[in-house]
Parts: C-alpha cells; structure tokens; sequence
C-alpha cells in the first residue's frame, strides 16, 4: 500500500480530515483528535495508528512483524505502534489496523464531536 492509498484511506473514514499540526508532518482526525500518524510525505511509508488500550496488547503487532512495526515515538506506551506500509504488513491488516484506531478514537469522542454517518 502505498501513502497515497493510505491517505485517501483514512479521508474516506466519517468525519475525517487533514490537519498538519507540527512542520513537515500529516495527521488524519475524526472530530479534534488524531487516528492515524502519516508523517513526512517524502520520510518512510508508515502510518501511526492506536493498536490496544495498552503497550501490551499493542506489542503483538511488535512480535508478528518485527521488521515493519514499531511503538510509535512518544505516545507508543499507550498503545500506538508506527507500522511499515510497504513492508511484509499486507494491506488488509493495515486497513484492519486504521479501522482498529477509528473506532477506538471515535469512541473516546464526545458526543457532539462524534460523525453522524
């Protein structure tokens, strides 16, 4: 999958939007919080996306694909980890993994930030 596909991805999700809250960095929202990390256009293909409540359940993607997934800097002992996108992660995982990080920012949302669709 490549970062334009992964983009236009997570557009497509109910109320997302692009937002570039530090220099030389691409986030995609649902309401006023992020769901998944795109960094730099021209870094690496990854996207950053919440894989569990916890660092513990999000250490499974770390054990499954050792090469192509990492804890995200920063935010990773929360649970989100930085996954390859032209790794050995194929693409339906990756989407499973976005749709995984949706939801569970959605429903962290207030209500009235919620999308309605």
């Amino acid at each position: 999958m490549t970062r334009a596909e992964m983009l236009t991805y997570c557009l497509a999700k109910p109320g997302a939007w692009r937002d570039r809250p530090w220099e030389g960095d691409e986030v995609v929202k649902v309401g006023s919080r992020i769901f998944a990390f795109l960094g730099s256009p021209d870094g690496e293909p990854r996207v950053g996306v919440k894989c569990g409540p916890n660092r513990d359940v999000a250490d499974e993607w770390l054990h499954r694909f050792p090469a192509d997934a990492k804890p995200s800097p920063y935010i990773g002992r929360s649970g989100w980890n930085s996954l390859r996108l032209d790794g050995g992660i194929d693409d339906e995982e990756l989407i499973d993994a976005v749709d995984g990080s949706y939801d569970a920012v959605v429903a962290k949302l207030p209500r009235r930030e919620r999308p309605t669709a």
